[in-house]
């Protein structure tokens, strides 16, 4: 489990390609600190596990299904990644619970200031990912813990307000209009979905919405 708090941005230094699997040699230091093998790191939101390591490197293998669902595939040598260790029980809790598990990607359609902000408009490439897009609430983008400002349903868009230290300190200040995201929606969303949709699916049950009756037959209440 991670926070969506980057820790630092590395430099992907290798790709090694066998179809749709990658080996990625990615440069780094605070990620390595305490790194053993096994360990999970977020890389641009995705949790991959260590495979190989030095003092300046550590390997990361990518299967189809990520490489498929990611924007890892079309990463280049020299590219910057977001780069967070899984959290350590007992850490301060900064962002929100995100698994690095990577639901699809979205595309910039506009990045523009805002005083001190910059506000990105994201159109996620697989539109149902927006049932899970709530204003005020929580998505990860690359592995950012951000807050949603806005969400557009008619157009199959949201937006996000990025501070400047945000910005300095992630991928995002390499990212403009065209360039692809990797979304994670917010876990606790996608679990209530889930609960109501398979409690109306049961035979003999009336789908009715969120009600008191099922919030207290799954265990909220």
């Amino acid at each position: 489990m991670f926070t969506g708090l980057i820790e630092e941005m590395g430099t992907l230094r290798s790709v090694q390609r066998r179809g749709e699997a990658m080996i990625l040699s990615i440069s780094a230091s605070k990620v390595l600190e305490d790194v053993k093998m096994g360990d999970s790191i977020s890389v641009n939101g995705v949790c991959l596990t260590v495979v190989d390591f030095d003092r300046n490197t550590f390997s990361v293998d990518v299967m189809p299904e990520t490489f498929r669902l990611t924007n890892l595939h079309a990463i280049q040598t020299g590219s910057a990644l977001n780069l967070e260790r899984a959290m350590m029980a007992g850490a301060r809790f900064g962002g929100h619970i995100v698994q690095g598990h990577v639901d699809g990607t979205g595309t910039i359609r506009e990045r523009t200031a805002e005083a001190n902000a910059v506000v990105y408009t994201i159109e996620p490439n697989d539109p149902s990912l927006l049932r899970h897009v709530v204003q005020q609430g929580s998505v990860t983008l690359d592995g950012i813990s951000l807050t949603v400002v806005s969400v557009d349903r008619e157009n199959c868009r949201f937006t996000v307000s990025i501070i400047p230290h945000t910005l300095k300190e992630t991928v995002l200040q390499h990212k403009n209009a065209g360039h692809t995201l990797n979304i994670e929606c917010d876990i606790l969303g996608k679990y209530v979905d889930h609960l109501l949709n398979m409690r109306d699916s049961q035979p003999g049950r009336r789908s009715g919405g969120l009600t008191e009756s099922i919030l207290r037959d799954n265990g909220f209440m």
